[in-house]
């Protein structure tokens, strides 16, 4: 099964699954994204000599292993950009758990802010593809459990000739992280920088202010070659790093860094707070 996957990918770099959407980044890098839902969820699968990462899995809605089984025969760790709903759908699939420390309790706790019932609210709307039987939204419970171990900034995962730098870039969420594959100049940026709809940073758990910070941090990350999101457009030109800290610079200089703002759009991103 795994070969015959590969193989169906090697004719291109897309492969349309009933529910997910696997693109070839490179022979060893893999998005799995979920475009039969409004929020356009990725994920990454990326595979060293030793073992594989994935960066998040995914909304829950289908099982998200049933896709890594087939691209991998390596122990899979999953490491989470932050401890929201949609990325940590497939968690329990996984044995190996990676979160940043300040969302360690958010993981084994529940999701501080966000009463289920708005969260069964967005899981269930603005569907576009077939789900599977064993979807059912008047039931949907993101996954609570103890994680592996928890991250801090600066800390390297190495999964065999791929180190993967971790960077605290606290906003959306308390424990936000984005992940640096130094190899090859990819850095995911989870939901701290993407195109295609805001960048939300209005939720009582939100910190407009530490998410400028963030941006500007990352901002200066060298030999960036791609930039990879958590949500809507997948593959982003490293030149939207400084569209962020122009927006940071702007944002700050016109005192908007804060709750209820509203929405501060730039040439390519736009900011919710």
């Amino acid at each position: 099964m795994v070969q015959f996957f590969k193989k169906r990918l090697g004719g291109g770099k897309r492969v349309e699954d009933r529910w997910f959407t696997v693109t070839k980044l490179d022979e060893k890098t893999f998005a799995i994204s979920e475009y039969g839902h409004w929020e356009n969820v990725h994920s990454y699968l990326l595979l060293g000599t030793k073992q594989a990462a994935l960066i998040d899995t995914g909304l829950g809605i289908d099982n998200i292993k049933r896709i890594t089984d087939k691209l991998t025969n390596l122990p899979v760790t999953v490491i989470t950009t932050h401890v929201h709903w949609d990325h940590i759908g497939c968690h329990g699939e996984y044995e190996r758990i990676y979160v940043h420390e300040a969302e360690k309790d958010w993981l084994t706790d529940g999701i501080k802010g966000l009463p289920i019932e708005q969260i069964r609210k967005d899981v269930s709307h603005g569907i576009t593809k077939p789900v599977p039987d064993t979807f059912d939204p008047e039931s949907y419970t993101p996954y609570t459990g103890k994680p592996t171990d928890v991250l801090a900034d600066g800390d390297i995962i190495e999964i065999g000739s791929r180190p993967l730098v971790i960077y605290h870039t606290p906003g959306h969420s308390p424990g936000h992280i984005c992940i640096f594959d130094a190899a090859h100049g990819y850095l995911f940026t989870g939901d701290l920088l993407y195109t295609g709809a805001p960048i939300y940073a209005f939720y009582p758990t939100t910190d407009p202010a530490r998410l400028v910070e963030s941006l500007e941090k990352i901002s200066a990350i060298r030999h960036v070659r791609k930039v990879f999101g958590g949500h809507h457009q997948l593959e982003l030109n490293p030149v939207i790093l400084q569209e962020a800290w122009y927006a940071a610079l702007h944002l700050k200089k016109h005192g908007l860094i804060k709750h209820d703002t509203g929405i501060h759009r730039f040439k390519n991103l736009s900011f919710q707070f």
